[in-house]
């Protein structure tokens, strides 16, 4: 196992104050504590039991939160076997109940057999400039239910192209991320 090279913290629901063990991994960017816990304000009326999907895991801070405030179960899909051992690691810790980690890169993953989500976390490493593509795998191949979240997080200086019937809900800016809840229509 890679070294690990700090820790997060899960700030609300039933694991609030639980640390997350974070590797040591070029690219790996966890999302900001203040940022999920803006997203999770938004998303506290409708996350009790959802079906919820963490595209590009990475830390899986974004699935361990939904976990920890009531999501029913949640699907994380990390490619590095490094992130993914650490992040299967952290749910056995926490015991986490209702994770699963698939080491399918994102773009694989999405070519399996569509299961729909009522949540997405749309989060890829930011070098690999895959929101447009990602989003169209999840819209055209029947992997979102009728009214499906999708929260994107990207760069400041990009606006990702996203399919026309997600309709903007809230979005908000932290240093140089960006980030947007959508909502399918």
């Amino acid at each position: 196992m890679k070294p690990v090279s700090g820790r997060i913290r899960i700030i609300g629901g039933h694991l609030r104050n639980s640390r997350l063990n974070v590797p040591d991994l070029p690219g790996l960017r966890p999302t900001p504590e203040r940022v999920r816990e803006t997203l999770f304000n938004w998303l506290a009326p409708t996350i009790a039991g959802v079906r919820a999907l963490d595209l590009c895991a990475g830390t899986g801070a974004l699935g361990i939160e939904a976990l920890s405030r009531g999501a029913g179960t949640v699907q994380f899909v990390e490619p590095d076997g490094a992130a993914a051992e650490a992040l299967r690691g952290n749910l056995a810790r926490l015991k986490a109940d209702g994770g699963v980690v698939s080491g399918l890169d994102a773009g694989r993953y999405l070519q399996g057999t569509p299961q729909p989500f009522g949540l997405v976390f749309l989060d890829p490493p930011f070098a690999l400039n895959l929101w447009t593509p990602l989003a169209q795998q999840l819209e055209q191949h029947g992997w979102l239910t009728a009214s499906a979240w999708v929260y994107v997080e990207f760069p400041r200086a990009m606006a990702p192209v996203v399919p026309a019937n997600w309709m903007p809900h809230r979005e908000g800016q932290a240093g140089e991320v960006r980030y947007a809840l959508y909502r399918r229509t």
